[in-house]
């Protein structure tokens, strides 16, 4: 099947469909591109999606640890991959679908013109053949007709008898002049048919099917191309799909990797304070030193006997407690000795208790001082701004438990600058060594103060690991043996010494809670807190700071570095300890920043370094 011998006389059908078949070309291109586009903002819009919910983490503290989060952000990162994919796709279409798709179509044009040219210069050649030989046959036509004249003219004037023998000649003369001249013409007329048959045999036989031909095999290129690239067009996505299916089982597997459990125990890790929960309140029995008398209201002062308070049974029943809201109860007075209280007999034989003045006038001042103050706005203040102060350098703002993590982590970055530093005084003396064997090759002076600069670092790192280890050491101590601290006997009070914020009041702020030194202990008035006892403490001991201390919050005392105090209290086990200078200066300082002596003759004085 061919165009040339089908389609010999569809010269302007096969002309239009040509352009059609380019036109198609040029449509499947654009449908190409508008494809590329899609797939280009379908990438962007993805990798914007991408940088919209991935987090811009700055610091170690801010990198996500639960298997949610980091299962998430692998979520992100897979789909980050697979937006790149989409622009693989992208740039595959682009370069080997739509950019050979024009070049093509570029060239389908130049053919398709060349050939069509060539058909119709063969037609035009055609044609001028064929008005040739019309033009001979037309004059031969003529002549003819004008020979057939100039016969019948010299037949009827040679018949005629009255024509002269002189137009008879003439007529003769006439006619085969003309019988030459349509010889001659028939002659050319056979000439110019016969080279016009030829002309256009070899036209519809040689010359157009030639020409049809080569637009056919153009046309079929056009079709083979179209496949081609309806084929790149398809593996340009395939070839992306083991990747795509790649990103997608990094996604399932970053689901599967999520952990509920995990993600609990880093949440108890992360806010665990290392603090014991409360106990229970223990019963505070005011009663116990006023009795009613059962005479007429005589009062006298007896003290032989006396209603004993059994101190080991409320020391024991309140030893270890903690407090709702964290004060501490006041120490109580002592309790009535025999020569305050006695028994006294009536008439009948019944016995009753009676009182002096002066024991009831102080059981009612106990009443009245005894009672355990809730904590005022003042004090809640005071704890809110030691709250919020500055983080210090041992971490002794934070809680047992998180300091203990903070220290390990910051002990943990030292020791791989220590190995560092190591290494590269290592790999110094190796380099003197070269070049003290080969001062060609260097001089070892030059890196004297390399290794220098290197033995301080490490001097440093050393100095600060030892000191953060110090600082572990007693965190760990303390943790270890708060039990046994928080339950430790004294004799100066009753009840039981619970957990203190900075004022004294409880808080279920466990950062909040080792923030600020412990409140003083004192009697105070129901009234008003502001109202303290003035009587100084005596000291207990004395200390040399080894740190300084800027003591802004309220309660704290500042001290430089080698500075001598008195300790007048101890530490209690929440890290601070109550100091004075000569001059009468009072505060708390951390423990960890001094150096503790205490006297001998102090009972129970224990020393935490």
């Amino acid at each position: 099947m061919s165009w040339g011998t089908e389609l010999w006389d569809q010269f302007d059908s096969l002309d239009k469909h040509t352009q059609w078949g380019i036109d198609f070309l040029e449509r499947y291109a654009k449908f190409v591109k508008e494809r590329i586009e899609i797939e280009q903002n379908y990438a962007k819009q993805l990798r914007n999606l991408v940088k919209k919910y991935c987090p811009k983490r700055s610091t170690k503290d801010e990198e996500p640890r639960f298997t949610s989060c980091i299962a998430f952000f692998n979520i992100l990162n897979e789909l980050n991959d697979y937006a790149g994919q989409r622009e693989v796709v992208a740039e595959e279409m682009a370069h080997r679908v739509y950019g050979e798709l024009m070049r093509y179509a570029h060239d389908l044009k130049t053919e398709r013109k060349m050939h069509l040219q060539e058909g119709r210069k063969a037609q035009q050649y055609l044609d001028m053949c064929w008005k040739q030989m019309d033009n001979s046959k037309k004059k031969f036509e003529r002549e003819c007709r004008e020979a057939e004249k100039a016969q019948q003219s010299y037949e009827r004037l040679d018949n005629d008898t009255n024509a002269t023998k002189a137009d008879v000649e003439k007529a003769k003369q006439q006619l085969n002049l003309r019988t030459h001249m349509a010889d001659e013409n028939k002659n050319e007329y056979a000439a110019q048919l016969q080279n016009f048959n030829g002309e256009q045999h070899k036209h519809f036989y040689i010359v157009i099917p030639q020409i049809y031909k080569q637009l056919q095999e153009m046309d079929e290129r056009r079709t083979i191309k179209l496949s081609e690239c309806y084929r790149g067009f398809a593996d340009s996505e395939r070839k992306v799909i083991p990747i795509i299916s790649k990103c997608l089982e990094g996604m399932i597997l970053a689901a599967k990797s999520v952990d509920e459990r995990r993600d609990s125990q880093m949440v108890v890790d992360s806010f665990k304070s290392g603090f014991e929960p409360p106990g229970d309140f223990p019963f505070e029995d005011y009663s116990q030193h006023i009795y009613r008398t059962i005479s007429d209201g005589t009062i006298s002062a007896s003290k032989q006997e006396s209603g004993k308070v059994d101190a080991k049974t409320t020391v024991g029943k309140a030893k270890g407690k903690l407090w709702l809201f964290g004060k501490k109860p006041k120490p109580q007075s002592p309790p009535l000795t025999p020569t305050s209280l006695f028994t006294s007999s009536t008439p009948n034989g019944s016995q009753f208790l009676t009182f002096s003045i002066e024991p009831v006038h102080y059981c009612m001042n106990e009443i009245k001082t005894g009672k355990p103050r809730i904590p005022s706005f003042r004090s809640l203040k005071r704890g809110w701004s030691v709250k919020m102060g500055p983080a210090l350098e041992d971490f002794s703002h934070l809680p047992p438990e998180q300091r203990r993590k903070k220290l390990q982590q910051r002990i943990d970055e030292l020791n791989r600058e220590l190995q560092k530093e190591s290494d590269q005084k290592e790999a110094l003396n190796k380099m003197k060594d070269v070049y003290e064997k080969n001062p060609q090759m260097g001089d070892p002076g030059s890196l004297q103060p390399k290794l220098a600069e290197t033995m301080n670092n490490i001097d440093r790192l050393r100095m600060e690991i030892h000191k953060n280890e110090a600082w572990l050491s007693e965190v760990e101590g303390k943790t270890g043996g708060r039990g046994d601290r928080r339950h430790s006997s004294d004799i100066n009070h009753l009840v039981t010494q619970g957990r203190e914020s900075p004022e004294g009041s409880y808080t279920d702020d466990a950062n909040q809670e080792v923030r600020g030194p412990p409140q003083q202990h004192g009697h105070h008035s129901e009234f008003d807190d502001e109202f303290e006892d003035d009587d100084p403490l005596p000291a207990i001991g004395h200390c040399k700071a080894i740190y300084p201390f800027d003591g802004h919050n309220e309660g704290t005392l500042a001290m430089k570095e080698g500075e001598v105090l008195y300790i007048i209290e101890e530490d209690k086990g929440d890290g601070w300890t109550r100091a004075r200078r000569q001059n009468g200066e009072e505060g708390y300082v951390p423990t960890s920043y001094i150096d503790v002596t205490l006297e001998k003759n102090s009972k129970g004085a224990v020393t935490y370094i």
